[in-house]
């Protein structure tokens, strides 16, 4: 672990640092430990939870659906990627490596 450097302060009501060190003292720990470990699990947790993407059963079978049989791009797109692998050296359609979804099983 690095050595802490580092200063938080927080001004608290009187109630609150009873209850923290209360809880500190049933788990053995200074209060400085206590709100250290409980901040940190905290911050861990709500970390996790947001960045997660959670979908329910239909949008996991939609998005699963999307991956293993996509629709064909629309003209347009077919137009800009062609423009876009002339303009990087990567040739037409015909000289590519086909895609994963343009070979056959």
């Amino acid at each position: 672990m690095k050595p802490r450097s580092e200063r938080l302060e927080a001004r608290i009501s009187s109630e609150q640092k009873a209850l923290f060190q209360r809880a500190a003292e049933l788990q053995g720990r200074t209060l400085t430990d206590f709100v250290i470990a409980s901040v940190h699990e905290s911050a861990v947790n709500t970390i996790a939870k947001l960045e997660a993407i959670r979908l329910t059963t239909a949008e996991s079978r939609a998005f699963a659906e999307a991956l293993l049989h996509p629709r064909e791009p629309i003209p347009e797109l077919q137009a800009a990627a062609e423009r876009y692998r002339k303009m990087v050296g990567g040739g037409s359609d015909r000289e590519r490596e086909p895609a994963l979804s343009d070979r056959s099983a």
